[in-house]
């Protein structure tokens, strides 16, 4: 059943990467009357960095400067200057903060110091839902009468949206078991079955594998132009939370004519990063500029499940 799924998953993948959002057609409501969401979009803010309101810092990794106060970028990102330096942010958490368990938000601020190591999107696996709706990355929607398929450019990855009864995936994954219904103009999701394995952002802030998404997709404007929808992912985690909370932010149709998604098969980029410490020969030794000298040296870690990146991103049990 998995290999099943699986094929088919990378079929609409394959599909969806060859076929432009010019050549769909532009309708604004598909034959049964639902709105027609079929196209390339994507978000436009800083949500993947941090989903709370933050201000602009100099890197994901930093250290104290001359002052307490004053931080300044750690020796891994200091070479990328203001190209690894974090926007700032007004949010897309309502009520602004993220309703943490007090162990869990001593987590979260350990996740955000171990960034470089624990982020999930460093070594490419999956983002999960909701973090795959706001990557930096455009994704497109395949709409049916009984399926919802988002196709995201990052990992060549996907999701379906289940409109019919189905049996729910026998194992937990990362994108979870997404189940919708329609209320109205508004595309309605109900997302479980999590591995726990997924960040919700760069910041540190993460969930378990009890979490539960309920997602909205609405129109917004004229329809029949349909260029937003306001999207709204309402998060439970019992085991993390204290309570539910909520997100939102537009999402934009990517207009080009020859808007498409184009691959981004990351888990090739991040091979030596993953598993170079297993080479014998090591690749990567030395990298030198202007100004600095960069040397790389690796280090296999005592735990076998680190050492083969099986187990580095999953949270504590509490």
């Amino acid at each position: 059943m998995i290999a099943v799924a699986a094929a088919a998953v990378l079929t609409v993948v394959s599909w969806s990467m060859t076929r432009t959002a010019g050549q769909a057609q532009r309708l604004s409501r598909i034959d049964d009357g639902r709105p027609n969401f079929s196209g390339v979009w994507q978000v436009l803010n800083e949500a993947n960095w941090d989903l709370e309101a933050h201000a602009a810092r100099p890197g994901m990794v930093t250290q104290v400067g001359v002052h307490p106060l004053a931080l300044v970028p750690a020796a891994p990102v200091l070479a990328l200057g203001a190209v690894g330096a974090v926007p700032g942010s007004i949010g897309v958490v309502e009520g602004g903060t993220i309703p943490y368990q007090p162990w869990a938000a001593a987590q979260k601020k350990e996740n955000a110091e171990h960034w470089l190591d624990r982020d999930p999107e460093v070594k490419c696996l999956l983002a999960g839902i909701p973090r795959s709706m706001y990557l930096p990355h455009p994704f497109q929607i395949i709409q049916g009468k009984d399926k919802v398929e988002m196709v995201f450019s990052y990992n060549s990855s996907g999701r379906t949206i289940n409109l019919n009864k189905v049996e729910s995936l026998p194992v937990d994954t990362y994108n979870g078991f997404s189940v919708g219904h329609w209320e109205g103009d508004t595309l309605v999701t109900e997302v479980t079955g999590f591995n726990g394995l997924t960040w919700l952002d760069r910041a540190g802030n993460f969930s378990s594998d009890r979490l539960r998404v309920v997602e909205r997709f609405t129109p917004i404007g004229n329809i029949n132009d349909m260029l937003a929808l306001q999207y709204e992912a309402t998060i439970e985690d019992p085991m993390v939370l204290t309570r539910p909370f909520k997100i939102s932010m537009p999402l934009y149709r990517r207009v080009e004519p020859n808007a498409q998604l184009l691959e981004f098969r990351c888990i090739e980029f991040v091979e030596e990063l993953a598993f170079g410490h297993l080479r014998r020969q090591q690749l990567v030794k030395r990298w030198e500029g202007l100004t600095l000298n960069v040397d790389i040296t690796r280090k296999v870690p005592k735990d076998d499940n680190l050492v083969y990146q099986r187990d580095y991103v999953m949270p504590p049990r509490r």
